[in-house]
């Protein structure tokens, strides 16, 4: 059952996310993986045994809301702190202030905003008060904690994953500003489903779009999709070049290919240029992929990613990214093989393990008396002057057994070169 707004009478002059702001833990929306009655806020608030933990989600999905109102559940003095704006100091007075209130019998909830911004030292000063309990420290981050948060304040916290906001839970969100502001949105269908895909699932920014919708005279034809185009922005993609967006998208699209699923690879590519990826950037990721999970099962794999780098210097965006999308569909649908990459490590490891053996003395080059009187060269067998072009000799260090590195699939090309060193193997028996 949809919870209801509570009652109070509205206040257009304020802004509409603030006025729409939830009272009670049920009426957020989205979230309910953690604030239902058996999810692991929700327990815990029903125990009266709140923790310190650390909100990471991405921007829009409740994380102020949620921190105010397991404040005001478990009777918890409110105290928030934005760290784009205090230092060690204001931090100081606020942990001061949450002293004093101990003495009193009451308990604080400090929430910071933002927590990734703080330095290590200052995250470090957290900890003796987390750790007596003079404070519940609630951060909001919308980075990835264990890159931006060190190893001493995650261990004495719990993280919890917001989700970004789906369609149905902003379509709640929509229902309700019409339900408080008593004015149904000037949208068609599907303009209506459109405007949620335009706030990417950010809540708070879905509610500006919406009021700026309702500030606009009423008219008796709803709009389409176009005319919403034409008066809201569509939110820009959450895509961080320098952080884990960028890592997780990149290897969104490499695991695609890897995978063999081209239209996937297709969709993840647009998705980092959309969001402002360097093009060459994917072009050398490309390039790496072409070795390392293609290699001999498709040497052109290489070919076509080289020439897709070299169509994007040509013609630069947009129309060079043609031919980065063409590389990724054809290095998606090509044979892979990681046999090269693991007999290139098995080789570096028996290289280490060997040392500075000499190569066998018949496969060396005796210009001088000297190397000719040592064996330099003696018995050497040219392959392609032997019968099969091949002669079967030992190329490996006198001192060391032969051994196998190359193990080819029978995936692609590596078919043939299987077949082939099969009979170079019989050969060299015989």
């Amino acid at each position: 059952m949809e919870p209801t707004l509570p009652m109070f009478e509205d206040e257009p002059h304020r802004p509409l996310a603030d006025r729409m702001r939830p009272t009670e833990l049920d009426q957020v929306v989205g979230q309910e993986h953690l604030l239902a009655p058996e999810a692991p806020l929700g327990r815990m608030v029903a125990q009266q045994r709140l923790v310190s933990a650390v909100l990471w989600g991405p921007p829009g999905v409740g994380k102020t809301t949620i921190a105010r109102l397991l404040a005001d559940r478990s009777n918890l003095h409110f105290e928030p702190v934005s760290a784009t704006f205090a230092g060690v100091a204001d931090l100081r007075k606020v942990f001061a202030a949450a002293q004093q209130r101990r003495t009193v019998g009451q308990g604080t909830l400090l929430f910071v905003d933002e927590i990734h911004r703080f330095n290590r030292a200052q995250q470090d000063s957290f900890l003796p008060y987390v750790e007596d309990g003079t404070i519940v420290l609630v951060g909001a981050t919308t980075e990835n904690p264990s890159f931006e948060l060190n190893g001493a304040l995650l261990s004495r916290t719990q993280v919890f994953v917001l989700r970004r906001l789906d369609e149905a839970a902003l379509e709640s969100l929509i229902e309700r500003a019409e339900e408080l502001t008593g004015r149904p949105l000037p949208l068609d269908e599907t303009a209506r489903h459109a405007l949620t895909a335009m706030a990417d699932g950010d809540g708070r920014y879905l509610l500006n779009m919406v009021e700026q919708l309702q500030a606009l005279p009423i008219t008796e034809e709803p709009l389409d999709t176009a005319a919403l185009t034409r008066l809201v922005q569509q939110r820009a993609p959450l895509y961080d070049k320098a952080q884990e967006g960028h890592y997780n998208l990149i290897s969104a699209l490499h695991k695609s290919m890897r995978g063999s699923d081209p239209d996937a690879a297709l969709y993840w590519l647009a998705r980092m240029l959309d969001g402002g990826e360097d093009p060459l950037f994917v072009a050398r990721r490309l390039l790496r992929f072409a070795n390392e999970d293609i290699g001999m099962a498709d040497p052109h794999a290489v070919q076509q990613a080289l020439a897709a780098w070299d169509v994007y210097e040509r013609l630069g965006s947009p129309e060079g990214e043609l031919a980065i999308a063409q590389a990724v569909v054809y290095l998606a649908t090509a044979p892979k093989s990681i046999a090269v990459y693991r007999g290139f490590g098995a080789a570096h490891r028996s290289a280490k393990r060997t040392g500075s053996l000499m190569p066998p003395a018949h496969i060396l080059n005796a210009p001088t008396r000297l190397m000719k009187e040592l064996g330099y060269g003696k018995d050497y067998q040219y392959d392609p002057d032997t019968t099969d072009g091949f002669s079967g000799a030992d190329y490996f260090p006198e001192e060391m057994d032969r051994e196998t590195y190359y193990k080819p699939t029978r995936n692609g090309y590596e078919s043939q070169i299987t077949e082939r060193l099969r009979q170079w193997a019989a050969l060299r028996d015989r």
